[in-house]
């Protein structure tokens, strides 16, 4: 399977970021997390650069979480830190843009994908669109504090917990009416929408919009505690190499709670 790439133009003052790996639903590989770091960093220097959006390739999803693959090389509870930490801070930079973001969404956004979706300013996806992160049911991994405290302002506790626990989606409708999402509109018709909303921001004024974005930022990561013991006690079990291995062979995992 491809590593994939995360791929970026600008046109018009809107910056056009698509995650290119469709034949594995764009889950996320170490080479387009390092795409998205350096896509971030073009979008700050770039003045022409007023809007960015941001598209899985492929219609079948955003970002279907991070390649499974890629966790059997892990060795210990420090790899599940050192990851996490690696993770956060492509968030954070992603998150911390100075200009308005918008997340395209078709069909599915899990793991990564809910937490990148979640860390644009706009998401507008289409009916088939799917938000969730399956990890209870999946791998026996767990997120971050700071992508947990992400989901939680915009899903609410009961809903964070229907996400993480019971490994549940949300659907379109549903992610519409918590106001996660901005609209759902049919494929055929999300360009039209997209564009229509590039053109409302470019034309705010772009220091307000920058401070808007910051307040909201320190204020949704204001207190986060530190949790490696947490992320220790997943990415150190052995339910965590059970959840690798059963995912990669197709099985059900058999969990054991250590």
């Amino acid at each position: 399977m491809s590593e994939g790439s995360t791929r970026y133009e600008v046109k018009d003052g809107v910056a056009s970021v698509l995650f290119d790996r469709p034949g594995a639903r764009n889950a996320m590989t170490w080479a387009m997390y390092e795409g998205l770091a350096q896509v971030c960093e073009a979008i700050t220097t770039d003045a022409e650069v007023r809007v960015a959006v941001f598209r899985g390739v492929g219609g079948e999803a955003f970002i279907a979480g991070t390649d499974i693959q890629q966790f059997t090389a892990f060795k210990d509870a420090e790899d599940g830190i050192a990851y996490e930490r690696r993770i956060d801070a492509v968030v954070e930079k992603h998150e911390g843009l100075a200009k308005p973001t918008i997340a395209v969404v078709e069909g599915w956004a899990t793991g990564a994908g809910i937490v990148i979706a979640a860390s644009c300013d706009f998401r507008i996806c289409t009916p088939t669109a799917r938000f969730g992160a399956p990890i209870a049911r999946t791998l026996g991994n767990c997120l971050s504090v700071g992508n947990v405290a992400r989901l939680m302002v915009h899903f609410g506790p009961a809903r964070t917990k229907r996400i993480l626990l019971l490994a549940d989606t949300i659907g379109a409708e549903e992610a519409l009416a918590c106001g996660f999402v901005e609209a759902v509109v049919p494929v055929e018709e999300i360009d039209a929408k997209v564009a229509d909303l590039c053109g409302k921001l470019k034309g705010h004024a772009p220091l307000t919009m920058r401070a808007a974005k910051e307040a909201v930022r320190r204020l949704t990561l204001s207190g986060v505690p530190v949790a490696d013991d947490l992320i220790r006690s997943c990415y150190g079990s052995a339910d965590f190499k059970e959840g690798v291995s059963s995912f990669l062979a197709k099985r059900k995992p058999a969990w054991r709670g250590r």
